[in-house]
């Protein structure tokens, strides 16, 4: 037996040993993070070298093939920015974010691919919607998936599907297939250097990892996600939700840990939405000279919730302490968005490259505040606006005009389409997304937007949006037009409507493709609170599979 899966084994011989069943029971939530920790040691930080492209450009930025960057925060509610919101409390600007809408475009209705992580960042990367290669549901190991329907309370308990965990795969090989194209690829193929910083979350085996998929080099938290510090260190401000079981799961087992091109993990180097924004610097002055796309996939504002004391200080007109720290969070991911786009500037590329914002889906009801997604109704892991209406912005100064509010809906499928578009790169027609610039510019016809998880499919087609939730049993449907915020459900007045949005629905399910992994928990979102102590949960829910 090799010398860790010993390790691993006496850790559970000794923990079984303490308190017999009952001291298991209270300490087996602690194991996956011991037993990560013991299969990959996490080292000492070291430095990272961008490989440097030519030191003198072959031809002048002006003449070359638009850079592309692509910034993508991690649950970010659509009031969380002062482009689209009013700020976390009213009280947290986000000045370098709202610039690249005030120099660009920004789309009046911008829509997450799904309303989890991983799907998402499927359909980013691919352009196309993830259920038809399979990718239907969030990667998450399947202790995560028991511990936390475990340890859910509330009136609605969650599922655990004990029969489908023999169907389920490692979450080392739980990404995108091979035979999907992503971004990258096409990218590359056109001669761009192809970058990955941040949040991965589409498989973690080598095939499956960045520089498997088609980047270069790839600085990367490969899971879920990550530790912005270590709890005790005594630079940062932590704030634990102990009502939520995702973040009681969270705090005993996420790493303080990256990976660099697909090496063991080592220590970032401070608070780690810093340390991307300083690492993704050096990588536009690396590749200044040279076509380049670049993922910078900040983890932030996800949880676990973790500020540095320096950000936290500077909001204390905010009295809530979660409200502080979350803000302070998005204070730290808007700083290092400003440094991204001054280094653009400072290196004369600012004109000539295509810089996209967006979140992956809307913010998360378990952080416990409840105007993270003003003024929509959900949250993450619904498909009510809430969880899926995102800050979507994109600039292109040397083709797009600045100060534009687009009203099309533009999606998260599109930016593969808009990268190829721009590179001169071929889309095969399995693509299902457009170009954004020409979206913008008022070219194209209105197309339906699908989503589905399991059980529960939503479709906007026009002004017209249909959820439709098997457990329980339910129909929203809603004419955004002059019910944005989804506040009357017209299901029972409109059964012409109904009928014709729900066979859309049906032929969508026609052309998916067979889930890659069972979805082993549903669990119960309520839609109009958020998780909370004291919180009744009461009124309409879904039953979020994953």
């Amino acid at each position: 037996m090799k010398p860790r899966t010993l390790a691993i084994a006496g850790v559970i011989a000794i923990t079984a040993g303490v308190g017999g069943l009952v001291g298991f029971q209270k300490f087996k939530i602690y194991l996956p993070g011991i037993i990560g920790r013991l299969k990959h040691p996490i080292g000492a930080n070291r430095p990272v070298s961008w490989a440097q492209g030519p030191s003198v450009a072959a031809t002048p930025a002006a003449g070359r093939p638009p850079n592309i960057i692509l910034i993508v925060a991690d649950d970010l509610g659509i009031n969380d920015t002062t482009a689209t919101g009013n700020g976390v409390a009213g009280k947290v600007s986000t000045p370098n974010i709202d610039s690249i809408a005030r120099t660009g475009v920004r789309f009046a209705n911008g829509y997450s691919a799904n309303a989890t992580c991983s799907p998402s960042r499927a359909a980013m990367m691919t352009g196309r919607y993830p259920t038809r290669f399979g990718f239907e549901f969030t990667a998450v190991p399947k202790s995560f998936a028991r511990e936390v329907s475990h340890m859910a309370s509330g009136p609605v308990k969650p599922v655990f599907y004990q029969d489908r965990v023999k169907d389920m795969p490692p979450v080392e090989a739980m990404g995108v297939p091979a035979q999907e194209i992503t971004v990258a690829e096409a990218l590359r193929a056109r001669g761009y250097r192809t970058l990955h910083i941040g949040k991965w979350h589409l498989g973690e085996s080598p095939a499956m990892q960045p520089t498997g998929q088609g980047f270069d080099e790839s600085l990367a938290i490969l899971g879920g996600a990550g530790m912005f510090l270590k709890p005790d260190d005594p630079g940062v401000v932590n704030s634990k939700q102990d009502f939520d079981p995702i973040d009681r799961y969270l705090w005993p087992n996420l790493p303080y840990s990256v990976r660099w091109n697909g090496s063991e993990p080592f220590e970032p180097k401070g608070y780690v939405t810093d340390y991307f924004g300083d690492e993704g610097v050096k990588a536009i002055r690396a590749n200044a000279n040279r076509p380049f796309f670049l993922y910078m996939a900040f983890n932030a504002p996800h949880t676990p919730l973790q500020a540095t004391r320096a950000d936290y200080d500077a909001l204390a007109e905010i009295p809530d302490h979660t409200t502080r720290v979350y803000g302070a969070m998005v204070r730290a991911l808007d700083r290092n968005v400003g440094k991204l786009l001054a280094e653009l500037q400072a290196r004369g590329l600012d004109e000539n490259t295509i810089v996209i914002f967006t979140s992956d889906n809307g913010g998360a009801n378990y952080i416990g505040l409840p105007d993270i997604n003003k003024p929509f109704r959900g949250w993450k892991a619904t498909f009510f606006e809430g969880g899926i209406n995102v800050p979507f912005l994109i600039k292109w100064p040397a083709r797009l005009a600045a100060g534009q509010v687009a009203p099309a809906r533009a999606m998260h499928i599109d930016i593969f389409a808009t990268a190829a578009a721009a590179a001169g790169a071929p889309v095969s027609p399995k693509v299902d997304g457009v170009d954004l610039v020409a979206l913008s510019q008022g070219q194209g016809a209105e197309r339906p937007l699908f989503f589905r998880s399991g059980h529960y499919r939503t479709v906007i087609a026009g002004n017209w949006k249909l959820q439709h939730s098997e457990r329980p049993k339910a129909a929203w449907l809603f004419n955004l037009a002059v019910d944005p915020t989804e506040q009357t459900n017209l299901a029972t007045r409109e059964p012409a409507k109904l009928a014709e949005l729900t066979a859309l629905l049906d032929g969508q399910d026609r052309r998916a493709g067979k889930p890659l992994w069972p979805a082993l928990v549903e669990a119960p979102f309520f839609i109009d609170q958020p998780l909370g102590k004291g919180r009744k949960q009461t009124g309409d829910y879904v039953m979020w599979a994953n």
